[in-house]
């Protein structure tokens, strides 16, 4: 049972991190801005089961505190892009 774990958890990080690659390039050469967004959401969201893998891969819970700051991150992250593409401006200042 340990040996299957230790298998599946190797090709799941092997998936994700392909999956990952093919978001890098997407953000990168997107044809939208949307889609550059979309990708980096989707790239935090690999880290986090990418992170969770390792964590189940090494039987630790240290990682738990990692994954949740991912999320924080990404999602801060995600919101701010869209409000700048939606926008123009992060922070708006009034002009008084």
């Amino acid at each position: 049972m340990i040996q299957l774990l230790s298998i599946v958890s190797t090709v799941c990080l092997t998936v994700i991190a392909v999956s990952t690659l093919f978001l890098l390039y997407r953000a990168i050469k997107g044809p939208s801005n949307p889609d550059r967004a979309v990708a980096l959401d989707t790239i935090g969201v690999n880290l986090m089961a990418i992170t969770g893998i390792l964590a189940i891969k090494l039987k630790t819970t240290f990682f738990n505190d990692v994954i949740l700051l991912i999320g924080i991150l990404a999602f801060i992250g995600t919101v701010a892009l869209a409000k700048f593409l939606e926008k123009g401006v992060i922070i708006e200042r009034s002009r008084d």
